[in-house]
C-alpha cells in the first residue's frame, strides 16, 4: 500500500492508496486454441466477432492494421492510447477510417467526415486530460472508395485512399473533424505502396511553430 501524506480531511494524516495493479503483456493466440468447457476455438470467435470488415468499427480497426503494417509496425498500441501506431522511428500516428458504401441499407452514400482528430487523452491512474489537444504527429485519413457493392472488396489494398497530413496542418486548421472535400484539398492520396514514405514525409515537416 501506497501513503500519501497531507490527504482527506485537514489535512492530517495519510490517505492509503491502493497499490497499482498491472497487467502482464497479452499472450498473442494462434487462433487454434480452444476455449475450455466449449467445444470452439479462438478462431471460432475471430469470425464471430470479425466477420464484417465493412462495419464501422471493424473498417478503423482493418485501417490502422493496414497503416501499422505498411509502417513495420507489427503490435497494436493500448485501445486507451492517445495515437494508433507508432513507428521504429517514434513517429506517434492518428489513424482514421471512413467510406462511402455501410454494411446496412443507405438511402444515399455516405458523407464522409473524419472526426476525433482533436480529442481528450486519458493515461492510467490520473485519467482523462481537461483539454482536447491534437495528439499525433502525423494523421492518415483512410477512404475505403468502392461506389457499389459488387465491387467492394475490404481485402483489396487498391480500393483505399490514404491521405496524409502533417500535424502542422492538422493543427493549423483547428478543427475536430474534416469532410473528404477538404482532405483532398490538403493531401493528394496515395496508394498503399506509398503509404510509408508519405508518412516519413510528413513527419519531416515539422511542427508548427
Amino acid at each position: 500500500m501506497t501513503s500519501v501524506p497531507g490527504v482527506g480531511g485537514r489535512g492530517y494524516g495519510r490517505a492509503v492508496m491502493p497499490p497499482r495493479v498491472d497487467p502482464p503483456p497479452p499472450a498473442v493466440p494462434s487462433g487454434a486454441e480452444p476455449f475450455r468447457g466449449l467445444d470452439a476455438t479462438v478462431v471460432d470467435f475471430w469470425r464471430y466477432a470479425a466477420g464484417d470488415l465493412r462495419s464501422n468499427t471493424l473498417r478503423g480497426v482493418l485501417a490502422e492494421w493496414l497503416v501499422a503494417r505498411a509502417l513495420g509496425v507489427l503490435a497494436p498500441m493500448p485501445d486507451w492510447h492517445d495515437h494508433d501506431v507508432l513507428t521504429p522511428a517514434g513517429v506517434r500516428v492518428e489513424v482514421k477510417a471512413s467510406a462511402f458504401l455501410q454494411s446496412w441499407a443507405q438511402a444515399e452514400r455516405t458523407r464522409v467526415v473524419f472526426t476525433g482528430l482533436r480529442r481528450r487523452t486519458w493515461v492510467p491512474v490520473a485519467g482523462r486530460s481537461r483539454e482536447a489537444t491534437f495528439n499525433a504527429d502525423v494523421d492518415v485519413l483512410c477512404l475505403q472508395a468502392a461506389q457499389e457493392h459488387d465491387a467492394y472488396d475490404p481485402l483489396d489494398v487498391g480500393q483505399w485512399e490514404f491521405h496524409v497530413l502533417d500535424r502542422a496542418t492538422v493543427v493549423g486548421r483547428g478543427q475536430g473533424s474534416l469532410g473528404l472535400a477538404t482532405v483532398r484539398t490538403l493531401a493528394a492520396p496515395v496508394g498503399y505502396d506509398a503509404l510509408a514514405a508519405a508518412v516519413e514525409a510528413a513527419a519531416g515537416r515539422g511542427v508548427p511553430g
